[in-house]
Order: structure tokens, then C-alpha cells, then sequence
């Protein structure tokens, strides 16, 4: 009888990087442009999680399991920038609500949910925790119980301290992002500026080319032309999409778009995949219709926000 194997065999060590995106925000906004509220600045988000989770390979052997995102929308309705977060790889976005005050509800408690859940399935043995509040404390606690070891890392505070002494205490290694570290993931939003009305047209630019003649196209026997949508139809679904996104997604969500024209990847297929819905067949043959797409999207949005109109540049 053969004499079976006891010999213990080691098990892949992984970790989850858990991130209360309000304090994140919130602390480096404050460091690096004495800035207050979110509005005041952009954030390249994807650029930074990509280096928090090469930072995170750097410190913690082993393999990431994924990024959680834990941020705040009202109503929980994602807003362009958060939606773009959620198509990222290994990245899960989770939202709390976000009262009309601007004060963020449920957001600490699916964080110690996670946190619990994953060191209870052993899912993880290792978490990065990138939080502040002393709400995290009986969550890590917890997570010790079941042999997961916490790191914590905040942001670098102007002066005294950002974090809860208890969950410093607790936790079972702490480091600091440098301001340096977060410095090229943080700029100053612009200030948009309404356009300037057009200058009304000289009479030799409006009667320029009046005499023109267009040579007929030569066909060849048995030729089909094919013909693409009407440039007017086409704003006009564009501007239906954007007055759809304002009453849906609501004026702050599509604020974020601005000051405009281009679109993120993931905002701009949304656009396209709604038009042709509207329209009946595809745009995708027509590159020059997805440019006036996106110009009668920029149409009704920079009229709802009293902007004027723009040309789409991409």
C-alpha cells in the first residue's frame, strides 16, 4: 500500500487592494492643490490605479487578485469618469450613494463587507487598504482573525495626520504615498470659457464659389452607389442621444464630459452603439457620420450649459 504524500504544499499567496476613493481623492486633492471639493480638480484614474497596483507588486508577493474601487454617485448612477474605471481589467468599482449634500452613505460599510468576506473565504492573504476612517478598525480587526495581513497606505498629509490613529495602530504594516508618488495623476481643472459667437460672414464668403460647377460622377454598368446617412439626421440623433444622457444620467454626470470635444473610448462607443439603435443600421461605414455624431452631441450638451457649439476633433 502506497504511502500517501503529507507533505504540506505551499498555496500561491494573493492580495486585493481595496481603495476608499473619497479619501484618496480627497487627501491628495488637498496636498498637492490645496483643493477642497472634486470639482476642482481632474484625476487620470486609470493612469493611477495602474501605479498603485505596480506599486503594490513591488511590496506584496504574490498575485493580485483584483482592485476594489469604492466610490459614490447619486443615486448610484455612475457618473463618465467612474464608468470608464469599471471597463478596466481586474479592477471591480463599487458605489455608495451620494446625498445631495455631497456626503457619501454606504461606502465604509461595503468596504469592511469586502474586507470580511474575502479574509473569511481566504480569498486573499495579504490586503493593501487605502482608507483613513477609524469605521475600518473592527473590518481589519476581523481580517486579522482569519490570518489575512492588513497594509495599510494613506497619502501624504500637509501637516499632522490624515488617518485614524486606532487603524494605524491595528494595522499591520503603514506607508505613505509621497506627494511625488500622486503628482502626475492630479491636475487643476480648467475653467471653461464660453466660445466666442462667430463673426458674421463677408459678402465676397458668402457668394464665393456660386458659379461652381460639380462634374457628375462617372458610373461603370452594373455600378451601385452607396449612399450614407443625411448629415442632418445624423446630428439630430446625436443631439437626442445627449438630451437622453442629461434627463437619464443627470446634468453633473454629463458636466463631466466637459470642456470637450473628445470623448473617452468607452463614452464615445456608447454614443455610436445608441445612434444607430435610433437610426435603424450602422454608422461604422461612414467615418464622416461619426463626426457630426458627436457634433450634434456637442451641440445640446454645450447648449444646456449655455457653452455655444463645438466641432468634434476626433
Amino acid at each position: 500500500m502506497a504511502i500517501p504524500d503529507l507533505t504540506p504544499h505551499p498555496v500561491a499567496a494573493k492580495y486585493a487592494v481595496l481603495v476608499d476613493v473619497g479619501y484618496l481623492y480627497a487627501a491628495a486633492g488637498e496636498v498637492l492643490l490645496g483643493a477642497r471639493e472634486r470639482k476642482e480638480y481632474r484625476v487620470s484614474a486609470d493612469e493611477l490605479i495602474q501605479a498603485l497596483k505596480k506599486h503594490a507588486m513591488e511590496r506584496i508577493p504574490g498575485e493580485l487578485l483584483r482592485v476594489y474601487w469604492y466610490d459614490a454617485a447619486r443615486d448610484r448612477v455612475p457618473t463618465v469618469d467612474q464608468r470608464v474605471i469599471a471597463q478596466l481589467p481586474w479592477v471591480k468599482v463599487r458605489l455608495g450613494n451620494l446625498n445631495a449634500r455631497g456626503q457619501q452613505k454606504g461606502v465604509d460599510a461595503q468596504i469592511r463587507s469586502d474586507l470580511e468576506a474575502l479574509a473569511r473565504h481566504h480569498a486573499v492573504s495579504d490586503t493593501i487598504l487605502i482608507a483613513g476612517d477609524e469605521d475600518m478598525v473592527p473590518a481589519v480587526e476581523a481580517a486579522q482573525t482569519f490570518g489575512v495581513r492588513i497594509h495599510l497606505w494613506g497619502v501624504e498629509p500637509p501637516y499632522g495626520t490624515n488617518q485614524a490613529e486606532r487603524l494605524v495602530w491595528e494595522s499591520d504594516t503603514v506607508e505613505e504615498l509621497t506627494a511625488d508618488f500622486l503628482r502626475p495623476y492630479f491636475s487643476r481643472a480648467a475653467q471653461v470659457v464660453p466660445a466666442a459667437p462667430p463673426a458674421p460672414p463677408s459678402p465676397a464668403q458668402v457668394f464665393a464659389g456660386r458659379t461652381a460647377v460639380t462634374k457628375p460622377a462617372v458610373r461603370t454598368p452594373g455600378q451601385v452607389t452607396k449612399l450614407g446617412p443625411s448629415r442632418p439626421r445624423v446630428e439630430e440623433v446625436g443631439e437626442h442621444v445627449a438630451q437622453k444622457w442629461i434627463l437619464t444620467r443627470g446634468r453633473d454626470n454629463v458636466r463631466d464630459l466637459l470642456p470637450g470635444p473628445l470623448l473617452p473610448t468607452v463614452i464615445d462607443t456608447e454614443l455610436l452603439i445608441e445612434a444607430e439603435k435610433e437610426l435603424g443600421h450602422s454608422l461604422r461605414p461612414y467615418p464622416e457620420a461619426r463626426v457630426w455624431l458627436r457634433d450634434g452631441f456637442w451641440a445640446r450638451v454645450y447648449r444646456e450649459f449655455d457653452l455655444g457649439v463645438g466641432i468634434s476633433t476626433k
